[in-house]
């Protein structure tokens, strides 16, 4: 325990030091939000790939995908690694960086006001962005309180009350820079950890291949002998679906598209996709092929009253096996994880409704300094709220991680993928197009959401229900641009040749 209490203060210790340290950078509105636009590629990268992964995917997706398809989960974390990742540094970086830069946008919302001439979609965007992110933070909570509460017998209350002040605290003080160098320190703590702890637990069941082994000799309810341990799984087709939401979804998603905003010039971004892909590899790749030996550690302590298994609960159980050390590791690990990927849910959102709704419909001639103390107030709002619903969420019925993930990532992955990757690359992309897929990727979610809690959802899973969000605004954006009224010739051709720039 005495190992434990030791490695926890000294990470707190350091996260603190490091907003403090970073104050003078986020003296301004720039500083605060990007950083001055001038982050390296490896405080880039590892801020993509930290935001990324975070106790949701630790303890909720490796926990249930792990369960429900054995080893062939594994192709999650890759897909994350090689779609979510380099492809999206590939196809959105150097595109983002310059056209955020022409534009002179800090948001998402800024950008398709600048794009597209409508300070309407601006606030639309703000709003949904604002809305939605608040139930993925409270997802954040519900993950690394199950994981203290198994090293430490901390009742949950206390761990968010913990996680939520330790992240408004550097957040405030330091900003995105603070982020960026936390999200470093924390990234080498998760790519030391999951390395770590996959190698003990496959050594507590004789080593890599007899538990792939044990793996296969596993039959239950849908799960045939040999499936678990198979290329594919037992249910390929739900298995692509979590592929494609958790790594083409990120393309759409603000907090990690703003890392491309920050980073300070074009070759970063060429150094930043091969380090973001190298640790996406590792750690997503990781936690899912981890998450896939759960079925060999079946308790009675991971059920729930009616015998179904409570998945959050799986890779608790899973470590808790482990040497106290390396308890101590994972701790680190998940709290690393999850306070990475708060600090930038938090940041973007708050951002987004000073700057882009605040300032954009309310207050238009706020003060630079009026704005920097109001998203400083609203980091706060926002970390209270999201805790709040935590609380609220863990006493209801909606107990599993992945369901708050999947109605997050698919009602803001569905509404802005598709304008914001045809804005870059399409020029005939039209602003009515913009809005019906606002309504699509909200309208799917929300309608396939509410639709589920009176027991007649039309798509079972609110990961699959997020992808068909996706799907239909790839499809309905192009479609819509093709028969209204197109973007000025002008607005259109100026920003387009930022691309054709010589690069720094």
């Amino acid at each position: 325990m005495a190992i434990k209490i030791i490695l926890l203060l000294v990470f707190v210790a350091v996260t603190v030091a490091v907003g403090l340290v970073c104050r003078r950078r986020a003296a301004d509105v720039a500083g605060f939000v990007l950083g001055g636009r001038n982050v390296g590629s490896w405080l880039t990268a590892f801020a993509y790939g930290t935001s990324y992964f975070s106790a949701v995917i630790f303890v909720g997706y490796a926990g249930q995908f792990g369960w429900k398809y054995g080893m062939s989960a594994t192709w999650i974390g890759l897909g994350n690694a090689l779609i979510g990742s380099l492809l999206a540094w590939l196809i959105l970086g150097r595109r983002t960086y310059a056209m955020t830069r022409q534009l002179n946008s800090t948001t998402m919302p800024d950008f398709f006001e600048a794009r597209f001439k409508s300070r309407n979609l601006k606030l639309a965007a703000s709003a949904i962005i604002f809305i939605f992110l608040i139930p993925y933070t409270a997802s954040l909570y519900n993950g690394l309180s199950r994981i203290f509460g198994m090293a430490f017998n901390i009742p949950y209350e206390y761990c968010i009350i913990g996680m939520a002040v330790i992240t408004a605290v550097y957040v405030v003080a330091g900003g995105y820079f603070a982020t960026a160098i936390n999200d470093f320190i924390q990234g080498i703590i998760m790519l030391a950890g999951i390395v770590a702890i996959i190698i003990a637990v496959a050594s507590g069941q004789g080593g890599f291949g007899a538990a792939v082994q044990k793996l296969g000799e596993i039959t239950a309810a849908g799960v045939p002998q040999g499936s678990l341990a198979s290329l594919f799984g037992p249910d390929p087709l739900n298995l692509l679906g979590v592929v494609i939401l958790t790594s083409l979804g990120t393309w759409g998603l603000p907090q990690m598209v703003h890392k491309f905003y920050a980073i300070k010039n074009e070759s970063a971004v060429r150094k930043g996709t091969v380090i973001s892909t190298l640790f996406a590899i590792i750690v997503a790749g990781g936690c899912y092929l981890l998450g896939g030996f759960g079925r060999l550690f079946d308790n009675p302590s991971i059920y729930n009253a009616a015998g179904a298994p409570v998945y959050d609960a799986i890779i608790p159980r899973m470590l808790s096996t482990l040497p106290d050390v390396l308890i101590g590791v994972v701790v680190m690990l998940v709290f690393s994880a999850s306070m990475s990927t708060l600090s930038s849910l938090v940041l973007t959102s708050s951002s987004t409704l000073t700057l882009d709704f605040i300032k954009g419909a309310v207050y238009p001639k706020m003060s630079g300094k009026t704005q920097l103390s109001t998203m400083r107030i609203l980091v706060v709002v926002f970390i209270v709220i999201s805790a709040v619903l935590a609380l609220v969420q863990y006493k209801s019925s909606v107990t599993f991680i992945a369901q708050l993930m999947g109605i997050s990532w698919g009602a803001l992955a569905g509404s802005f993928l598709a304008p914001f990757l045809y804005g870059l690359y399409m020029k005939r992309t039209s602003a009515a197009s913009v809005w019906v897929s606002f309504v699509c990727g909200v309208g799917i979610t929300v309608a396939n959401m509410l639709m589920g809690l009176a027991g007649h959802a039309f798509i079972k899973s609110p990961i699959n229900a997020g992808v068909a969000a996706m799907i239909v605004g790839l499809i309905v954006v192009p479609l819509v641009s093709a028969f209204t009224k197109p973007p000025e010739t002008e607005h259109v051709e100026r920003i387009f040749n930022s691309f054709s720039a010589n690069k720094e």
